[in-house]
């Protein structure tokens, strides 16, 4: 197999996809800016060949590696890079080049905030009602009939880049007239927990592994407040969820992708669906997959994308939690106090790159517990500020 693997350096726990790729014995053939040696060793080792381009966004260039590639190694049976960022270069170049997986003609409803509403309400599903509004004056009359406050956010945006929440008519004539020349969609302001569906689809569809996050405070408003985040999982995922969540898979026709499907759990109990992500969960959670069921999801899907369906026996043995930390916080308890009083509830602790630490922090923590009381405390003794 002939595997193109796009910015393999970034982010950086992604080199583990490539260096179970060749433990399967794919050719793993990178494509990325960064120098070769500047590469970490393990991600190196693991490559076939690795050619470097001075701007991913140039996409002559990114052809230009692929025809290289075809023409040293022959047939390119897949491209991915796993992140959302690339999703419609790699669809580009997937129907260039006659490569399998999602097409160019396919990006566009897994992308479009307006156009997942569609599906929503064709499933069944109730969701954050939501509009691309063209100005203020469209925007304030939405606004006054679903009450303020409301959310504004690129249609085809990701993660909680350029999102905003608005509170009154001002804010609404303050961003218009500072918008950027994008389309941006205009959504109610549902209060609730942000609770997701996670997890690997097969070849056919079918639900390799999945898993459920509840988060304590979402990214959007990690990073409007520019502060800390924290998310754990679930050892038993809500049937409710489960079943929406399977709705949405089918319909959106996921097939030998991760899959992370956010929803709100709204204060009567009620799911409502925010919106869909064909890639992993951002951050660390693939790693939290792991230590939440004592797995390796890297080799999991390296198996899956080599031979084919892989079966896979788990259990959620333990829940996992993600706790972050900004510097620019004063917190109660130092970095050595968390190691010695958490000990062996820590699975997992590093820096994280600037580019994520607005949204994830600039420290995370990964500790793990059968317990959901031990995983509130260490939260509560991780984060507490002076």
């Amino acid at each position: 197999m002939n595997f193109i693997f796009l910015s393999p350096s970034f982010p950086p726990n992604y080199y583990r996809f490539c260096a179970n790729l060749k433990g399967e014995g794919a050719n793993v053939l990178g494509i990325g800016e960064a120098p070769f040696q500047e590469l970490r060793p393990e991600l190196r080792e693991s490559l076939a060949w690795y050619y470097q381009v001075s701007d991913m966004h140039d996409y002559g260039q990114l052809a230009e590696a692929m025809r290289f590639f075809t023409a040293r190694f022959g047939k390119i049976d897949r491209l991915d890079s796993l992140n959302e960022y690339w999703l419609k270069t790699e669809a580009r170049l997937r129907t260039e080049f006659a490569v399998a997986g999602v097409q160019a003609s396919d990006v566009a409803e897994i992308r479009h905030k307006s156009l997942m509403k569609k599906i929503f309400a064709q499933t069944g599903i109730p969701h954050a009602r939501g509009i691309v509004v063209s100005d203020a004056g469209q925007a304030r009359e939405l606004a006054a009939a679903w009450n303020f406050p409301v959310i504004v956010k690129p249609d085809d945006g990701m993660g909680a880049e350029l999102t905003y929440r608005l509170d009154s008519p001002s804010d609404v004539d303050r961003f218009f007239a500072n918008k950027p020349d994008r389309n941006f969609i205009l959504e109610e302001f549902i209060r609730g927990d942000i609770v997701t569906f996670d997890g690997l689809a097969g070849p056919a569809g079918e639900i390799i592994f999945c898993a459920s996050h509840v988060y304590g405070e979402g990214v959007m408003e990690s990073v409007l407040a520019d502060s800390h985040i924290s998310y754990y999982s679930l050892r038993e995922i809500p049937g409710d969820l489960e079943d929406a969540g399977r709705k949405l898979l089918k319909n959106f026709r996921v097939k030998e992708r991760f899959f992370h499907f956010e929803f709100f759990r709204r204060q009567d109990g009620t799911l409502c669906a925010l919106e869909v992500n064909i890639r992993p969960p951002g951050g660390m959670t693939v790693d939290m997959f792991n230590f939440a069921c004592d797995i390796n999801m890297y080799g999991i899907w390296a198996k899956m994308m080599a031979h084919g369906t892989d079966r896979l026996q788990y259990g959620r043995k333990y829940h996992c939690a993600y706790i972050s930390r900004k510097n620019r916080f004063k917190y109660r308890r130092s970095h050595e106090e968390i190691l010695t009083r958490l000990g062996s509830l820590l699975a997992h602790h590093e820096e994280l790159p600037p580019v994520l630490a607005r949204a994830m922090g600039d420290y995370g923590y990964i500790i793990r517990s059968r317990y959901p009381a031990v995983i509130s405390d260490a939260v509560k003794f991780i984060q507490e500020l002076k």
